[in-house]
């Protein structure tokens, strides 16, 4: 995909983006001369998709592995970060889980903590570490990603779906706190993604994809790489005014 943004002398951090939408998000933002810190709990996997990316676009990636889920691990990643490429310019708060499992009627409460280490409490705590160095450099961007089905909910995603909703919450409260620090931020709800964790579901429930793709105006899911157009532009100084905002990309499902 050829780049329409440019990132050159950027420093970009895509937590959990060493498969699906993330490594859609890296790639694109590699495109467009963005040096980019690829993340997620596996070192290995990060190794292999820095040297993929390095070997296809030239930018210089730094492969790190964090455990979002771990409150205490964030700040030492953060200083890493610096001290590789001595700024930050944008974090996209990607990493998440869902379990396959998530009824409220059968709550198990160390998979409901869990969730939301990760999907709320993680990009909390990655935010405010960065932050103070996106003030040092005049601003920044903080992108978070949480899903259509956050307005909703639904059976069987009960954690996910509420963290992912308290992210929403998150990102407008952090906008008004950071927007001193001319730093923004905003909020992706994807829709149906044809993904490894997606292709998962497929398995298990044949004709999940034909069920998402109907309740979409354009009757289809999306291709990952549909995330990047968005994710770049929020990245941007194309969207210099706008902070706060929840943008659904999600080919016309509803919010509710």
């Amino acid at each position: 995909m050829q780049a329409t943004f440019d990132f050159s002398g950027k420093v970009v951090i895509v937590t959990g983006s060493t498969k699906g939408l993330g490594r859609a998000m890296v790639d694109g933002f590699a495109d467009a001369g963005a040096k980019v810190v690829v993340s997620s709990r596996k070192q290995d996997l990060c190794d292999q998709v820095a040297a993929e990316l390095t070997e296809r676009t030239g930018a210089e990636v730094l492969p790190l592995a964090c455990h979002v889920g771990d409150w205490d691990a964030i700040p030492a990643f953060v200083e890493k970060v610096i001290e590789r490429f001595g700024r930050i310019d944008v974090l996209v708060n990607n990493a998440g889980i869902n379990p396959t499992s998530d009824s409220l009627m059968d709550t198990n409460i160390d998979l409901w903590r869990k969730v939301f280490s990760v999907n709320l409490e993680g990009p909390l705590r990655m935010a405010t570490c960065v932050a103070p160095h996106m003030r040092e450099v005049g601003g920044g961007s903080i992108v978070n990603i949480a899903t259509v089905g956050a307005y909703s909910g639904g059976p069987g995603v009960g954690a996910y779906g509420a963290s992912k909703a308290g992210l929403i919450n998150l990102g407008r409260t952090l906008s008004k706190e950071l927007a001193p620090w001319n730093i923004r931020v905003n909020t992706i709800c994807p829709g149906p993604v044809k993904s490894e964790l997606t292709e998962g579901a497929e398995r298990m429930a044949p004709g999940f994809y034909d069920r998402a793709a109907s309740a979409t105006s354009l009757k289809r899911v999306a291709e990952t790489a549909e995330i990047i157009g968005p994710v770049l532009y929020l990245a941007s100084d194309l969207s210099s005014f706008v902070t706060g905002d929840d943008i659904v990309v999600a080919g016309g499902m509803p919010r509710g």
